[in-house]
């Protein structure tokens, strides 16, 4: 299994895992029904990418939070409309078709159209939305602590022996040399650590709250097993803790199950 193959590649068999397409959200509207004032929506799809050169970019989530504004005419109003959207598990999904060659675009370009996508998928359902003016509300929210997996004497004293031979150690070029270094590192990480899973009741929907790149095959699951009519996961929440694959994942060997310090 390879993360981000080649595009139109023969060596493609099929995709790892499946996708989630649901968009999910919470719609808020002013106590008169005349304004909106939030949405906070949940997508199961990785950043986009394609920024210009040097960029810091709130990619298509702050896309999204521009246009939704616009669709639900609220982006001139006071007090200011919110809007949001949250990373669902994504941790093995992106919004690459690699059975087709790659097709040239402008900065921002891809990551407006998947904002765009998601923005009118939310602002079609809203017609259909039962808002009710009083729903119970309900957490809980629990730490736990998972083992860390650190190599081996034997591991470590071979990814010195890597990093001795680098030309530049702080410009390290290659899978080899950058995972000598991670091993190095994670080497000095404490036995275990700690993480905090949380979960939110409104109404007949439950949220829950990972702070990983939780694979999709989870978040499903999740849908799946939850006692509340919706549900959907908000990843990397309160923290982070690198990626969650599944069991099946560990075993094919991915580069998100690979040992680092993400």
């Amino acid at each position: 299994m390879k993360m981000n193959p080649g595009r139109a590649s023969s060596d493609l068999v099929s995709p790892a895992g499946p996708t989630d397409p649901e968009v999910s959200f919470i719609s808020v509207l002013s106590a008169d029904e005349n304004r909106h004032l939030a949405i906070l929506a949940n997508y199961s799809l990785h950043y986009v990418g394609g920024v210009g050169g040097g960029h810091a970019s709130a990619d298509y989530f702050g896309a999204f939070a521009d246009r939704i504004q616009e669709l639900v005419k609220a982006d001139r109003q006071d007090p200011a409309f919110v809007g949001i959207l949250s990373n669902g598990t994504s941790g093995d999904i992106n919004n690459i078709d690699f059975t087709q060659p790659s097709a040239r675009q402008e900065s921002y370009e891809q990551i407006h159209i998947v904002a765009n996508d998601v923005a009118e998928a939310v602002d079609q359902a809203l017609d259909s939305v039962d808002y009710k003016d009083w729903v119970d509300l309900d957490s809980a929210q629990k730490q736990i602590s998972l083992g860390v997996r650190l190599p081996s004497e034997e591991e470590v004293a071979e990814a010195k022996e890597i990093l001795a031979e680098a030309k530049d150690p702080n410009d390290l070029q290659g899978l080899r040399d950058i995972y000598a270094k991670e091993t190095v590192d994670v080497s000095t990480y404490p036995k275990e650590v700690p993480l905090i899973l949380q979960t939110l009741g409104i109404g007949d929907l439950g949220i829950a709250a990972i702070p990983c790149e939780v694979f999709v095959e989870i978040g499903l699951e999740i849908k799946e097993r939850s006692p509340f009519q919706d549900t959907f996961t908000i990843e990397l929440a309160n923290g982070y803790n690198g990626y969650l694959p599944t069991p099946k994942h560990h075993e094919l060997g991915g580069y998100e199950t690979w040992r680092a310090k993400s």
